[in-house]
């Protein structure tokens, strides 16, 4: 795959682009899924908070599966293609903070 960015390319649209998984399996299934683990919740909490924090350029959206539900729930910021699990609004409190506010990693929440 060629991640090189074409310098002809248009700028991209977002600073960052947050994918939250918001994948439902059936009760009981092996690996679960964030959905039911409160992906669905808590990425609608970053949504509000990512606005109350002025956090320029960002878009937080529902992902389709992630295909790594039994980690989750789980996000993934992009371009950066970092991956966190977040179970608590605190987790997202943490990410929005260390990441999208100051440009580091929440090392605690990566996922590996």
């Amino acid at each position: 795959m060629n991640t090189e960015r074409n310098e002809n390319a248009p700028a991209s649209y977002f600073a960052a682009h947050v994918f939250v998984c918001g994948n439902r399996r059936p009760d009981g299934h092996a690996r679960g899924s964030c959905a039911a683990k409160g992906s669905e919740a808590l990425r609608d909490y970053m949504k509000v908070r990512a606005k109350e924090l002025g956090i320029p350029g960002i878009r937080v959206n529902a992902a389709g599966c992630l295909d790594r539900c039994e980690l989750g729930p789980c996000m993934v910021i992009y371009p950066d293609a970092v991956w966190y699990k977040i179970e608590t609004r605190a987790d997202v409190d943490r990410v929005l903070q260390a990441h999208l506010v100051e440009g580091g990693r929440a090392e605690e929440l990566l996922l590996p």
